[in-house]
């Protein structure tokens, strides 16, 4: 007679890997190889059969949860110590409809195999800034981008989901159906099941403006009060994210290497012909690297991924921030004289224009009048240096955090503890909890930014 693992093993048309397994180690590893855990059992599901039979394998034997899209997450937070990993990695389709521009995509797929399917067709989904970023994690979370001020969020553009629940139930979610499941998933994370399937909006973007320009470290406070004033005033076209960085190479220019910058990232969607005009006081402001021109939406996209391949250290810290005050000028300046590695940088990203338009309880998502998203982050490829990174990553954001809003954008953040996800949901806790107490009171979804049902 089969053992209870084997029925189950039998069951799954993926891969089930085991610690003795070959590939095991390969299967293991996450973006963040800061994060180094060791689940009894990872199970590569290939379609919405196998979610199931993972989820009932899982509550029936109390085992630990994780669900893995694309590895991403800073904190590690789709990997578990010694429990089952549902890798949703093999579910991996994008179809476009072009009658109403929507995009069906897979809970395996990653932002740039959507940007390869629905580029021919002239269309985008608002998503983030690397290619390599899973889509369920970053649209569960949020979704903070290039096209957020025009578009607005991940979140504001997902029409349905498909989902498998807690019980094994598998339910889609609109704006009729589940639709206080719809609520939570725009920003709650994955507390409240397995997205196998996302419906999107797509909008018309083909070619975009876009690029980097460069200021020395010394002009931060300079550059930080003028971006303030002009980034929530300019046409919602432009978008434009804030930082403090080194240039580590190529492909900038020799002369800029291991200098550290104040720099803005631009994206415009509008009208090429009244780019010139409406960049003009970006020009006036004298940067000493200005590299912004045309180019296929999708490469605006992968504009950081070779700097940023997977397998080096990350720490990450997030905060939301209603303003850029003196003081916080000032730790942004000192900080970003000090950034401890080449690939350490600070982000803020703004909402406004579109990201700012819904309510604050039309989704989870409670800081849409915040004016920015940001985050600390460390970055090296070398262990050693994780430490370092850390310190500076965890100083900079605690330096800036009592010109903060209180929360933090919860795909920015490490495993930071129970009453730090509260504060990131603000007002829509309590909703959140009741919901997860409806679909999941024994909390079996919990290797996420959690959300504990009473």
């Amino acid at each position: 007679m089969e053992s209870n693992f084997e029925l189950f093993k039998n069951s799954i048309r993926g891969e089930v890997i085991l610690p003795q397994d070959t590939g095991y180690e390969e299967s293991r590893k996450v973006y963040n190889a800061m994060i180094d855990k060791k689940p009894g059992m990872i199970v590569k599901c290939v379609d919405v059969a196998d979610v199931i039979s993972c989820v009932n394998y899982g509550r029936e034997n109390n085992l630990l949860i994780a669900i893995r899209g694309g590895g991403h997450n800073g904190g590690g937070l789709g990997i578990c110590d010694d429990g089952l990993v549902i890798d949703l990695s093999g579910i991996k389709f994008v179809r476009v409809d072009t009658k109403n521009n929507t995009v069906r995509v897979g809970g395996g797929n990653l932002w740039g195999e959507v940007d390869h399917a629905t580029h021919p067709f002239g269309l985008a989904v608002p998503a983030g800034i690397i290619s390599t970023t899973g889509v369920g994690g970053l649209t569960l979370g949020g979704g903070v981008g290039h096209l957020s001020r025009k578009f607005g969020l991940t979140i504001d553009n997902l029409l349905e989901a498909d989902m498998v629940l807690a019980d094994g139930s598998f339910v889609t979610v609109n704006e009729s159906q589940n639709s206080d499941l719809y609520w939570a998933i725009r920003g709650g994370g994955g507390n409240f099941g397995i997205v196998t399937s996302f419906k999107f909006q797509a909008h018309p973007v083909k070619t975009v403006i876009g690029g980097p320009t460069l200021w020395p470290i010394e002009k931060t406070e300079e550059i930080m009060e003028w971006y303030h004033n002009f980034i929530h005033d300019v046409p919602e076209e432009l978008n434009g994210f804030i930082a403090t960085m080194i240039i580590p190479g190529p492909p900038f220019p020799e002369e800029l290497h291991m200098k550290q910058f104040c720099g803005i990232v631009w994206c415009y969607v509008g009208d090429p012909d009244k780019f010139e005009e409406l960049f003009q006081p970006v020009i006036d402001k004298n940067p000493i690297f200005n590299h912004v021109g045309e180019m296929p939406y999708p490469s605006v996209q992968t504009l950081f991924d070779g700097l940023m391949p997977s397998g080096m250290q990350w720490y990450w810290r997030a905060d939301f921030f209603t303003d850029l005050g003196p003081e916080a000028r000032a730790e942004h300046k000192k900080y970003g004289s000090s950034i401890p590695t080449p690939l350490s940088q600070m982000h803020l990203y703004p909402i406004s224009g579109a990201a700012s338009r819904p309510g604050p309880e039309d989704t989870p998502w409670a800081y849409r009048h915040a004016k920015y998203a940001g985050v600390f982050v460390g970055v090296d490829p070398d262990p050693a240096k994780a430490e370092e990174l850390t310190a500076w990553a965890k100083s900079y954001q605690e330096a800036l955090h009592p010109y903060s809003s209180g929360g933090a954008y919860t795909n920015f953040m490490m495993d930071e503890g129970h009453d730090r996800v509260k504060d990131s949901y603000g007002q829509n806790y309590e909703r959140l909890v009741e919901i997860k107490g409806k679909y999941d009171p024994d909390n079996l979804f919990r290797v996420n930014q959690n959300i504990k049902p009473k």
